[in-house]
Parts: C-alpha cells; sequence; structure tokens
C-alpha cells in the first residue's frame, strides 16, 4: 500500500506543482480537469447508491461551479450567475422524469453532485484572494496568487500523509468507525500535530504570524478530515471500497481530491478572513 501511494506520488505530484509553479491559467486547467474526472466518479457512486440524477450535466454544472468565476467580464458576480443558470438547466432537464419523485430525486441529487464536486474550484480562488505576503520573506517572491495554494497542499498533504502513518503504526483507538474503520484516534491527532507544524513553518515562510499559521493548520487539518469522511460516507453508501481505477494506490480522482474539497474552502475563509 504504501509503496503504491509513493508511485502514485510521484506520478501526481510534479505537474501539479508546476502548475502551481505557472499559476493562473494552468491552475484552472488543472482544476477544471480534476472536476471533470472527479465528477464522473461521484455521479456513478451516487447511481451505484440508487440515486437518478443526469451525470453528464451534473459535470458540466460542477465545473461551472468550479472555474465560474473566472469569466470576469460579466457583471454580479459570474460564478454566482452561471452555476444559477446551470441549476435551472438541470430543474428544467428533471422535468421530463415522468414520475414527479424521481424528477425531484434528480433534480436534488444532480445539483448535489455538482456542488459537491465543484468545492475544488476554492483552490482557483485562492489565487485571488486578495491577501498579500511579505515580498522580503522567505516565500514571498512567489506572490499571494501562488503562495496561498501551495500551503493548502503543504497542509492538507501533510494531514493526510501523517494519519495515515502515525494511524498505521500506532493505531488502537476507531475513528468514525461507521464510516471509514480504518481511520483512528492517533492517526487523526498525527496528521493534526502535523498540519499545525506545517502550517506555522509555511505561513511564517510567507511573512505573517506564525500562530495564525498553526490556526491555519488546524483547520484545514480538521476540513480535509472532513472530506475525507464525507467521500467515505459516499462510497460506503455505493458498496464501494474506491471511487474508482484511476489512480494505482488511490483509486480514482475523488479519492485523491477529497479531503480539498473541504479544506479548499475553509482555506479560503481563513485567508480573507484572517490573513488578508
Amino acid at each position: 500500500m504504501l509503496r503504491d501511494r509513493a508511485r502514485s506520488a510521484a506520478i501526481l505530484v510534479p505537474p501539479l506543482l508546476v502548475a502551481v509553479w505557472l499559476g493562473g491559467l494552468w491552475v484552472a486547467a488543472l482544476v477544471g480537469v480534476a472536476v471533470v474526472l472527479a465528477g464522473m466518479e461521484a455521479f456513478r457512486l451516487l447511481t451505484r447508491a440508487g440515486h437518478a440524477s443526469m451525470p453528464a450535466l451534473g459535470v458540466v454544472l460542477a465545473v461551472i461551479v468550479a472555474l465560474g468565476d473566472s469569466v470576469k467580464e460579466l457583471p454580479g458576480g459570474s460564478g454566482l450567475l452561471l452555476a444559477a443558470l446551470g441549476i435551472v438547466l438541470v430543474g428544467t432537464g428533471a422535468l421530463t422524469r415522468l414520475d414527479p419523485r424521481e424528477g425531484l430525486a434528480t433534480f436534488a441529487t444532480t445539483t448535489f453532485g455538482a456542488l459537491y464536486v465543484g468545492l475544488l474550484g476554492f483552490v482557483v480562488r485562492l489565487s485571488d484572494s486578495g491577501s498579500s505576503v511579505d515580498p522580503g520573506s522567505v516565500l514571498g517572491w512567489l506572490g499571494p496568487d501562488r503562495a496561498w495554494i501551495l500551503a493548502l497542499l503543504l497542509v492538507v498533504w501533510a494531514f493526510d500523509t501523517f494519519a495515515y502513518l502515525t494511524g498505521k503504526r500506532l493505531g488502537r483507538h476507531p475513528f468514525m468507525a461507521h464510516i471509514s474503520p480504518a481511520k483512528t484516534v492517533e492517526g487523526v491527532i498525527g496528521g493534526l500535530i502535523a498540519s499545525a507544524l506545517v502550517g506555522a513553518v509555511i505561513v511564517a515562510a510567507l511573512g505573517r504570524p506564525w500562530l495564525a499559521g498553526v490556526g491555519f493548520g488546524l483547520v484545514l487539518a480538521a476540513a480535509a478530515q472532513a472530506g475525507d469522511l464525507a467521500e467515505s460516507m459516499l462510497k460506503r453508501a455505493a458498496g464501494a471500497k474506491e471511487s474508482g481505477t484511476l489512480i494505482p494506490g488511490h483509486g480514482g480522482m475523488l479519492d485523491r481530491v477529497d479531503s480539498f474539497l473541504f479544506a479548499a474552502p475553509v482555506a479560503y475563509f481563513y485567508v480573507v478572513s484572517l490573513l488578508h
């Protein structure tokens, strides 16, 4: 298992870091691809769990939710406007179902799936958070558009990695066993500690208070764990062990980005509220 994880990381991490390095449209393009793949898997799981939906339209709506704010020319908030139009289309499509109960379920499930996967768009929104970094700091040369995305990635990776390693070696007490039997309290604590330390270091390296970095790490770790468990709940409802077979050792794309679905909007809120 650990060897598969390392092999997958060796394949996935370099292009991700290159996209962050290049910034701008490269990050948006990478997020868009991830949203499409994760969306297909999410709707497949929802179907297996017995929830009717319109997967193709749902994936399109997920991309709109994730990247709609990139269309700056539209007044009044392009992301919200485009998402609203997408939801109108989903609701209209659901009207074609002959059974009103099935139509309502289709409307609700398609909208939920799109909004859920579309949360990944907050990775892109972090680049336009308006929060500054100290240009003279260790990592200040990255600029705020790339620095906060890198901070998000490092903190979530730290939590996922050390929660897994700590749980594997020291795990004794189950955590949320009804959703994910492999999770342990010790693993969660190990991940929290690692995230707090990485958050403190990376935020301090951007010229901001290290104590704010500890808070950044802790809230992102909690959100990442919730995101992982939320996807586990979806898989358990569908009777599936993994969301797909795209990535050796990690299952599908949704398995790889589940932590970020919850951590990214929390990171955005934290940065614009406390680190602006």
